[in-house]
């Protein structure tokens, strides 16, 4: 029993690592936690004192539980309308800027992750753990079943198209994106479309994401001036915005007459927001707790 409990405890104190190897992978928090209880599992089952380095363990482990998750994905695809947003980390603003630069660097978009879901399971797995976890493509390649060569080609397809997330989303430091975010809002209750459109990049995207409980509410939209246009809700009455953290960067929750309605990420290029992601699941909103955000 001694030995058991000495093992959870190494994993407890590795668990955070491996719950970030694996919302990086998925997007999900919910996947993420069973593929982390699943990786916890193997190592209660298996030799422990034949395992050298568990750190490097538990992330083959829990990346080849993750491969199989994306793999049955892509074969079984859920999304009845073709917008899928990932699960957002929500945290407290800093009250004067961010205090901790360490933590919010180490942050993924959710511009970054909506592009990694488009990538193929191999070429997702082969890019988060070379380009996020500096793995080797030697053992990268155990983990995808391929040849080192193809590895390395598999991240490198991925790095292509991740460059265009990093593109999109390049421009403005924490106080300036907050300052653009403020303004959009602003302008919304204002119903100022000018100055919409003037926080607006030309080319900017916005995602909606309503889930199976609000499939009518999941849409895309391009363009400045629809998406000006879309922004109009902020005028209803009883709606409040409280700024937050989302994935790192300035973003919103947003609550109508108390009732939590979205939670919004931006995106940011040549100061100008590039991105908006709204998050309006229902059933997904219903994991945050709103009331720890609000003042």
């Amino acid at each position: 029993m001694q030995e058991h409990d000495r093992l959870a405890e190494r994993f407890e104190h590795l668990r955070p690592h491996v719950r970030t190897v694996a919302y990086r992978m998925l997007g999900s928090h919910a996947e993420a936690e069973d593929a982390v209880q699943d990786t916890w599992i193997r190592l209660s089952r298996s030799d422990a004192d034949e395992v050298e380095n568990l750190p490097a363990w538990l992330t083959t482990v829990i990346s080849r539980i993750c491969l199989n998750v994306l793999r049955s994905r892509a074969a079984h695809p859920e999304d009845p309308v073709g917008v899928h947003l990932p699960d957002p980390v929500v945290g407290r603003e800093p009250s004067h800027g961010p205090e901790d630069e360490a933590v919010l660097s180490d942050s993924v978009s959710l511009a970054l992750l909506i592009v990694l879901d488009t990538l193929v399971p191999a070429e997702r797995v082969a890019f988060v753990l070379h380009d996020m976890f500096h793995l080797t493509f030697d053992e990268i390649a155990a983990v995808v079943g391929r040849t080192t060569v193809a590895t390395r080609q598999l991240a490198s397809r991925a790095r292509r198209r991740v460059q265009g997330a990093h593109e999109k989303d390049s421009g403005g430091d924490f106080a300036t994106r907050r300052v653009l975010v403020d303004a959009f809002f602003a302008a919304a209750r204002n119903g100022d479309l000018d100055g919409l459109v003037a926080v607006l990049d030309p080319d900017v995207e916005l995602r909606a994401d309503g889930g199976l409980s609000l499939v009518s509410a999941s849409s895309t939209l391009h363009g400045a001036r629809p998406v000006a246009e879309r922004a109009a809700l902020f005028r209803q009455p009883g709606v409040t915005v409280t700024p937050v953290l989302v994935n790192g960067t300035p973003g919103v929750l947003v609550d109508r007459d108390g009732v939590p309605v979205s939670v919004m990420g931006f995106a940011v290029r040549r100061d100008r927001i590039s991105q908006i992601q709204i998050l309006l699941d229902p059933k997904r909103l219903a994991s945050i707790d709103f009331g720890a955000f609000k003042t």
